[in-house]
C-alpha cells in the first residue's frame, strides 16, 4: 500500500497537526517528503509504507524546527521539524492503514568522547503489547573537517584549509583563532525497524514513550513508516543456504556456506535461497552468472561486523565488511548477477575512501538488484565500471557514511528506479565519469531525502543523460537536490543531458565555503565548459531556500568555461528566498513557459564571471515565451532584464518562501 493510497487528512510539510480537544491527534497526517502527497503524485519511489511526520503526531514532548542551518538537529530532519523527547515523554501516530512492522527514524546524543550510546524507546499500540527498541548513536554523530571524525574533541583535521567560520586559514593566522569544538557535528540520524507482532488496523495508535531512566538525555523522533510486510517468498527448488552450513541464527559466520551454496548452484544450473534468518557475514561475497533470492527485506538479514586487514588490500582497502561484489573490471567483471529480497546491514562507523565497505559493489553486467535493504555500509551500491545493462530497482538504502548509489567509470545503458534513499553521508544517487564516461543512463522515480552533505542527484560528466520523475528533499549542506558538474576529474558531458519532470522541496544550500546559496538545481563548470545539450523540463522547485535555478563557475577559473545553451522549459518555481535564477558564469540559457511565485529577491541574479562589462553580463538569457510570475506583479523575467542585465548580489537578504500548495 503506497502512502498516496492510505492518505487521511493529509497536511503539507510544516503544517500543524490535526488536535482533537484533548489534545491528542484527530488522525493520520500522511506525507511524502513531509509533503501533502497530491504535490508529488507521480514522481518519487513507489513504496510500501506510509510516512508520518512526528511533529503531525500527538505528543507531549517538544517540536523542535523548522531549522535550515547546517549542523543542527532539525535540518537534517525530514521536513527540517521533528519531535524531542525527554524521559517519560512520547509521540504517538495514527495507524493510516493496516500494518504490522514499523520504521522510526531518529537521534539520540552521542558519548562525550564520541563513539555512540545506546538507549530504550517503548513501542505500544492502543497502550498494549508494549515492545522495546534498543536505540544506538553508534552509527551516527561525525564532525570535523571531510573526511570527518568520529572524535568530538578533535583538532581540525586540515589547519591549512580555509574555513568560513573565522573566514580565515587557522594554521596561517596569527593569533590563532579560537575553533569551538565538537566542531562541525553533522549526521545525527539513524533508523531502526520493528515488527510489531501482529497485524493492526488503521487509527490505532503506535506510541514512542523514553522510558524512566534511560542513558539518553533526550530523545529526537522524526517520522514513523509503517507498513504491512509481505509473506516471505519461498523457493523451494534452490540452492539453500542453510543446508550448506549457513546459520539463519547469526551466531557464527555464514560467509563459507554462502561461497558453497553458489558454487553448487552454478554447477547445477540453480538459484541460491537464502531463507528468514540473520546470518552473519564478515566480508565480501563473490557473485558472478548467479541468481540470490532472500525470503524478503524484512525476513532475510545478512549482517556483518566491518574487519581490519592484516595489512592493506592492492585497491588500499584497510576494512573488509558484509558486501556482494561483482569482479573487478579489470578481471572481465560479472555477468548475470540477480540479487534480490533481502536486507544488508553494515557496520561501517567512519569514513575512509580506500575502503570497499560498500553494500553492494564492483561491475556486474546484466543484471538486477532489486528489494533490498540496505544500511550501515560506507556506499549502498558503488558500481566500477567498464559494465552495462544494470537495473537496481525498488531498494531501500539508508544510513550511510557516504552515497547510496554510484554508477562510477564507464557504465552504460542502466536504470536506477523506484529506489528510496535518506540519510546518506554524500551524493544520494550519483553517476561519476572518471577517466571512462559513463553513457546512456537514467535515474527515473527515485525519492531521496536529507542527504547530509552534496547533493541529491549528481552528474559528473558523460553521454546521454536522463534525471527523470524524481523526489528529492532536505538537502542540508555543500551541495543541492539536482546537480550537473564539470568536476573531480569527470569526462566532459556530451549528447544530451535531461532532467526531466523531478521535484524538489526545501532545497538550495549554504555553500560553506562561497558562503553563497546554492539552487534547488545548479550547473557547475568547474574544470571544463558545460555545452552539452542540456534541457530541463516539467520540474518543480517547492520551498527553495536560496535560488531555484543556479548555474555557476568557480572564481579562480571564471573567464576560462562557460555554460552555454541550457533550455529551461515548462518549469514551475513555488518560492525562493533569494531568486529565480542565479547566474555566476559566463555563457548563455533560454527560458520558455518558467512559472514563478513567491520569489523573494530580483528575478535573475546575473553576475556573469564578474567582469562587469559595458556590454553587461557575460551571460545571457532568452525569453522564448510564457514567464509568468514572480514577486508581487513584478514578473521574474522582465524585459529589463533582458538579455545580459548586471544586477549581481551576491547575498540578498533571504526572504522565507511560503508553504508550497497545488498550482
Amino acid at each position: 500500500m503506497t502512502a498516496a493510497a492510505v492518505g487521511i487528512g493529509l497536511l503539507s510539510g510544516g503544517g500543524t497537526a490535526l488536535a482533537a480537544p484533548d489534545g491528542r491527534s484527530a488522525g493520520p497526517v500522511v506525507t511524502r517528503a513531509a509533503l501533502d502527497p497530491a504535490l508529488v503524485a507521480g514522481r518519487g519511489a513507489r513504496v510500501a509504507f506510509a510516512e508520518q511526520e512526528a511533529e503531525n503526531a500527538a505528543t507531549n514532548g517538544a517540536v523542535i524546527g523548522p531549522d535550515r542551518t547546517a549542523y543542527t538537529l532539525p535540518s537534517e530532519a525530514s521536513g527540517r521539524t521533528a519531535v524531542k523527547l525527554t524521559p517519560k515523554q512520547y509521540v504517538e501516530f495514527t495507524l493510516p492503514g493496516p500494518a504490522d512492522a514499523i520504521t522510526v527514524r531518529y537521534s539520540i546524543p552521542d558519548a562525550p568522547g564520541g563513539g555512540g550510546i545506546t538507549a530504550p524507546l517503548d513501542v505500544t499500540v492502543n497502550g498494549k503489547a508494549r515492545k522495546t527498541m534498543t536505540l544506538t548513536s553508534q552509527y551516527a554523530w561525525l564532525y570535523n573537517q571531510y573526511p570527518f571524525s568520529n572524535d568530538p574533541g578533535a583538532d581540525l583535521l586540515h589547519p591549512d584549509w580555509w574555513i568560513t567560520e573565522c573566514a580565515c586559514v587557522p594554521a596561517a593566522t596569527t593569533p590563532a583563532p579560537v575553533i569551538t569544538k565538537p566542531f562541525r557535528p553533522s549526521h545525527f540520524y539513524d533508523e531502526q525497524r520493528l515488527r510489531l507482532g501482529k497485524t493492526y488496523r488503521a487509527g490505532d495508535k503506535v506510541r514512542l514513550t523514553v522510558p524512566a531512566g534511560s542513558k539518553a538525555d533526550w530523545t529526537v523522533v522524526d517520522l514513523l513508516d509503517s507498513e504491512l510486510v509481505a509473506a516471505p517468498h519461498v523457493r523451494l527448488v534452490a540452492a539453500n543456504v542453510v543446508l550448506f552450513g549457513a546459520d539463519p541464527l547469526g551466531r557464527r559466520d555464514s560467509a563459507d556456506a554462502f561461497d558453497r551454496a553458489i558454487a553448487h548452484a552454478k554447477r547445477k544450473n540453480l538459484k541460491v535461497y537464502i531463507p528468514p534468518g540473520t546470518y552473519q557475514v564478515n566480508r565480501h561475497i563473490l557473485v558472478d552468472d548467479v541468481t540470490i533470492e532472500g525470503a524478503g527485506n524484512w525476513h532475510t538479514v545478512i549482517k556483518g561486523r566491518q574487519i581490519t586487514l592484516d595489512e592493506p588490500a592492492p585497491d588500499g582497502s584497510v576494512h573488509t565488511g558484509v558486501g556482494f561484489y561483482g569482479k573487478d573490471a579489470a578481471d572481465g567483471g560479472s555477468r548475470d548477477v540477480h540479487l534480490s529480497g533481502f536486507a544488508i546491514e553494515g557496520d561501517v562507523r567512519e569514513r575512509i575512501d580506500t575502503d570497499q565497505v560498500n553494500g553492494v559493489g564492483g561491475a556486474m553486467s546484466d543484471s538486477t538488484i532489486k528489494g533490498l535493504h540496505i544500511r550501515h555500509t560506507k556506499v549502498g551500491l558503488w558500481f566500477d565500471g567498464p559494465m552495462s545493462n544494470v537495473r537496481v530497482t525498488g531498494n531501500i538504502v539508508v544510513d550511510q557514511i557516504a552515497d547510496a548509489l554510484n554508477f562510477h567509470t564507464g557504465v552504460t545503458d542502466s536504470v536506477v528506479s523506484d529506489n528510496f534513499v535518506r540519510n546518506t553521508g554524500d551524493d544520494g544517487l550519483a553517476m561519476w565519469s572518471e577517466k571512462t564516461a559513463n553513457a546512456r543512463n537514467t535515474f527515473t522515480r527515485n525519492t531521496v531525502q536529507s542527504p547530509v552533505l552534496a547533493n541529491g542527484i549528481a552528474i559528473y560528466g558523460g553521454t546521454d543523460s536522463t534525471v527523470s520523475d524524481n523526489l528529492v528533499a532536505d538537502p542540508v549542506r555543500e551541495g543541492s537536490a539536482l546537480h550537473a558538474g564539470s568536476r573531480f576529474g569527470a569526462e566532459k558531458f556530451t549528447g544530451r543531458l535531461s532532467f526531466t519532470d523531478n521535484t524538489t522541496v526545501r532545497a538550495g544550500t549554504y555553500e560553506l565555503n562561497w558562503r553563497i546559496g546554492l539552487g534547488a538545481i545548479w550547473l557547475y563548470a568547474l574544470d571544463k565548459d558545460i555545452d552539452a545539450d542540456v534541457r530541463v523540463t516539467g520540474d518543480h522547485y517547492l520551498d527553495s531556500r536560496y535560488n531555484a535555478i543556479m548555474l555557476v563557475s568557480d572564481y579562480a577559473v571564471k573567464d576560462l568555461y562557460a555554460i552555454e545553451g541550457v533550455r529551461f522549459k515548462d518549469v514551475r518555481i513555488d518560492g525562493t528566498g533569494t531568486s529565480a535564477v542565479s547566474a555566476r558564469v559566463k555563457g548563455a540559457a533560454s527560458f520558455e513557459n518558467v512559472d514563478a511565485r513567491g520569489v523573494g529577491a530580483v528575478g535573475v541574479n546575473n553576475c556573469g564571471s564578474f567582469n562587469f562589462t559595458p556590454a553587461g553580463s557575460e551571460f545571457a538569457l532568452t525569453d522564448l515565451g510564457g514567464n509568468d510570475g514572480g514577486r508581487g506583479t513584478e514578473s521574474w523575467l522582465a524585459p529589463w532584464l533582458l538579455p545580459n542585465t548586471i544586477t549581481c548580489d551576491d547575498r540578498p537578504p533571504v526572504v522565507a518562501p511560503p508553504a508550497p500548495s497545488p498550482w
